[in-house]
């Protein structure tokens, strides 16, 4: 039986604007620090008001849904306070790891989030795949934060979560599109590239610039 306060993580991620407030470790390395980051996209922390969702690619296949959310310091910067911490958090403490057999010596990071909505749901991880800048990419690692994700399969009702490292120079200010077997979510060029562009300009200027 799951830890109650673990359940609620999990609940988090399935609900827009909800967070688990998990605190990010103050002894860790920021993302900023990479060199890969791009300092044009960077605004100061904790004036940001979007929620995962907003900041999310999603696929469904019939009772299965998956939620594509990007770790990029850039990108979780303009998500409200408390999702901010939540994400950052996951991204320390579990990126290493699905960073551990990447190729790249600074892969982007990915929580990839599964609900299913009928028992016996299955899934196969490494479907996921990722399209920039015409190149289709492939999981280079996979770190499981719940412990089932490696059966495959899901109850009813059932989230499951797991970190993805996909080979690093993504170009986010290009289309991005998520794929699942005969699945596709087009929707980052249209949709969240400009909810990202508007809301990097309004935490500027609450930040006064």
């Amino acid at each position: 039986m799951r830890a109650p306060a673990f359940t609620l993580l999990l609940s988090a991620l399935f609900l827009p604007g909800c967070s688990s407030g998990v605190p990010p470790s103050p002894s860790a390395p920021g993302p900023e620090e990479a060199p890969r980051e791009a300092e044009s996209l960077l605004v100061p922390r904790g004036y940001g008001t979007l929620h995962q969702d907003q900041i999310s690619l999603q696929l469904q296949s019939g009772d299965l849904l998956i939620k594509i959310t990007p770790l990029e310091e850039g990108i979780i910067r303009l998500t409200a306070p408390d999702t901010y911490e939540r994400l950052r958090a996951l991204a320390e403490i579990h990126g290493p790891r699905a960073a551990r057999t990447s190729l790249a010596s600074h892969p982007s990071l990915f929580l990839v989030s599964l609900f299913s909505y009928e028992p016996d749901v299955t899934y196969e991880p490494e479907d996921l795949l990722l399209v920039n800048r015409g190149l289709r990419l492939r999981p280079q690692g996979i770190a499981p934060i719940t412990p089932s994700w490696g059966t495959q399969r899901l109850g009813q009702q059932e989230a499951r979560m797991a970190i993805y490292a996909f080979e690093g120079g993504i170009e986010w200010e290009a289309d991005l599109i998520a794929e699942y077997q005969r699945l596709r979510n087009e929707t980052w060029q249209d949709r969240v590239l400009p909810l990202l562009e508007a809301e990097r300009t309004k935490v500027r200027a609450r930040a006064g610039g």
